[in-house]
């Protein structure tokens, strides 16, 4: 059964204009850092699961595009590189702690603020919506899923 997320990236990181010039307009989805994201990646995530490519901590965060997850789960590198920001020294090639997947991206669309996100009653309890929410992954039903698809992004 396909399911449906939301995944942040800086754009100065990776934009969604990056995923689409990368071969295969695939991108391996580096830095998590949150063990409930990576065990959405681990444990429930699949290939073919589509994706709201969100931009995130710029000046207009927002949905920037569409994408799918393209691969399963395999250790991410930058744990274990000592000039990365996200080097982990807890974490070995015995005990990886830390996972990506790839994504691929399909479209980029019109990008879609939050303001505009809050403004609309049927995505009320969209996860990204919710105070307090820092999660880099979070799952979005279908409901909200074909609303944004089909209404939002024209």
């Amino acid at each position: 059964m396909q399911q449906y997320w939301l995944m942040k990236s800086e754009p100065d990181e990776c934009s969604i204009d990056d995923a689409l010039a990368a071969p295969g307009a695939t991108v391996p989805w580096t830095g998590v850092r949150n063990y409930q994201a990576r065990n959405f990646m681990r444990d429930v995530m699949r290939v073919g699961d589509g994706v709201l490519f969100y931009h995130s901590s710029c000046p207009q965060p927002g949905i920037a595009g569409v994408a799918r997850v393209a691969s399963g789960t395999r250790p991410d590198p930058t744990q274990f590189d000592p000039g990365s920001p996200y080097f982990d020294p807890k974490s070995s090639l015995e005990k990886p702690r830390w996972l990506l997947l790839d994504v691929q991206a399909l479209q980029k669309t019109r990008l879609i603020g939050l303001p505009e996100l809050r403004a609309i009653p049927e995505l009320a309890d969209l996860q990204i919506l919710q105070r307090g929410n820092r999660l880099s992954i979070t799952p979005v039903s279908e409901e909200h899923w074909r609303f944004i698809t089909e209404h939002l992004m024209r």
